[in-house]
């Protein structure tokens, strides 16, 4: 049985989180700053868990 890995994005440019949140850009790194915002570093770059951006709007993370 071979492993099979999900090509399904799993995280957010935090732009794209600010977007969905309705926010601007820059208060979204501030709350990724803070910790209101769920953040994963990778690399140089931050980037925000799908699932925990969606459990922190009260919603299930399961994209259809």
């Amino acid at each position: 049985m071979t492993d099979e890995i999900s090509l399904e994005r799993r995280t957010l440019a935090v732009s794209e989180a600010a977007r969905i949140l309705g926010v601007s850009r820059s208060t979204a790194f501030v709350m990724a700053k803070s910790g209101q915002l769920p953040t994963i570093k990778a690399g140089r770059r931050v980037v925000v868990p799908i699932a925990r951006l969606m459990r922190l709007l009260g919603e299930s993370g399961d994209a259809g």
